[in-house]
């Protein structure tokens, strides 16, 4: 499914205290990753979410501040933003299969609510289309999606609680 067939989806429904979140950003397209921050940021801000924003060097660097992040126990969920625009080298190729890993890794074993929105892109148009303020925006996708895990979690919180 292309960017452009995705279904328009609005934030699942969340009970209980506003979430605190942690949005974990690494900006090296400082535009295209604030696109999907700012899409993020106001989804939250549409729940009366908290949020506190860190940087990061790259793509590489977001698994392991991830895992830093949730070792702390501060926050209901976690997003994470990046670009990494193809070049002529395999470079690519073994960050994004990284860090996209990391991030499974870290999502499977400790079962956090986390929007993923690392963008793995062959053009910075490619980025541009899915960063930009509209609804094909990745990072309306990504706080959509933590919401529904948060809101799972406090779910199955309330059964075996």
């Amino acid at each position: 499914m292309s960017t452009a067939d995705a279904p328009l989806r609005a934030a699942p429904e969340l009970t209980g205290p506003p979430p605190r979140v942690l949005v974990i950003q690494a900006p090296y397209y400082a535009d295209v990753v604030g696109g999907m921050v700012d899409g993020a940021l106001a989804v939250l801000a549409g729940i009366g979410g908290e949020s506190e924003v860190v940087d990061v060097a790259g793509a590489f660097e977001l698994p392991a501040a991830l895992r830093m992040a949730i070792r702390t126990q501060k926050y209901d969920g976690y997003l994470v933003f990046g670009c990494v625009v193809k070049g002529e080298t395999d470079h690519y190729d073994h960050i994004c299969r990284e860090a996209c890993r990391g991030v499974m890794d870290i999502s499977v074993e400790t079962a956090a609510p986390i929007g993923f929105g690392l963008l793995t892109v062959h053009s910075i148009q490619q980025a541009i289309a899915r960063s930009s303020p509209d609804r094909h925006n990745k990072g309306v996708e990504a706080a959509n999606a933590m919401i529904g895990q948060i809101a799972l979690a406090r779910r199955f919180a309330e059964t075996t609680g």
